[in-house]
């Protein structure tokens, strides 16, 4: 069999992942009685196992989660913080990303909000949706400057974009005439096309006084939290507890 002429046409055609599948299937003994159809079935397996992996590493890097590791199986729901199990097992199948709702997710500080936000966005990108997560103090401060530099038209594109948008650590500082504008036209343009999902250790009662303006209070909320999901949690740190994935994760930033 000519080996090397095929695996260099294979890596020629950019079939990287059939290329290995092919030379490491080359040397095993099981596979030399395998049909012409079997071997190339088990090809193209690979190759669109590859593919499917390069894609999802692609958006976890266009994601920039704050947590990269978390992920939805990880999750330590014997941690006393109220969070419903079977709400959030609902949460992980991504259908309300795929129904363009929103989700909230509130309480105290160290309770996981972000971590939970971030393996909902893990799973995410591994069902192939785009993603994009940003802290939103240091957003608005990014929406700033772009907007004395020309390129909010481009950052704003990529944010409303992305079938789901993470809002971290919203609040408790009030916002700014150019902060309510920016959120405006964010929310706006997303409603009923994607998913925002916002992280706040306010309850979802005090953002209107955030928001600090009763007109753009009432127009943002409204698109936000009408038909929204949402998760309460209660309860103490989880920073310093034991050494499941999640709590390991959460005490790197204590």
């Amino acid at each position: 069999m000519l080996t090397h002429p095929t695996l260099e046409q294979l890596r020629q055609l950019k079939l990287d992942g059939m290329a290995d599948a092919f030379a490491e299937m080359s040397k095993q003994d099981d596979t030399a009685n395998l049909s012409h159809a079997e071997w190339l079935g088990l090809l193209v397996e690979r190759e669109i196992a590859s593919r499917n992996t390069r894609r999802f590493q692609t958006r976890m890097r266009s994601a920039k989660l704050r947590h990269i590791g978390a992920a939805v199986e990880d999750v330590d729901f014997r941690t006393p913080r109220k969070l419903d199990k079977a709400q959030f097992q609902q949460l992980a199948t991504g259908r309300w990303i795929n129904d363009a709702r929103n989700l909230m997710i509130t309480g105290p500080c160290g309770v996981g909000k972000t971590w939970l936000a971030c393996a909902l966005g893990q799973r995410a990108c591994r069902d192939n949706l785009t993603v994009i997560y940003q802290r939103l103090p240091r957003l608005f401060a990014d929406l700033e400057l772009a907007h004395g530099d020309g390129s909010f038209p481009r950052i704003f594109r990529s944010l409303v974009k992305a079938d789901l948008l993470i809002l971290d650590d919203w609040g408790p500082d009030r916002l700014t005439v150019g902060q309510r504008r920016d959120l405006m036209e964010i929310v706006e343009d997303r409603h009923g096309r994607g998913s925002i999902l916002i992280t706040s250790q306010l309850p979802v009662t005090a953002w209107h006084a955030v928001i600090d303006e009763p007109t753009f209070a009432d127009a943002i909320l409204d698109r936000l939290v009408h038909n929204a999901h949402r998760l309460e949690l209660d309860g103490h740190s989880m920073r310093r507890a034991g050494n499941t994935a999640e709590n390991v994760d959460e005490g790197q930033r204590a």
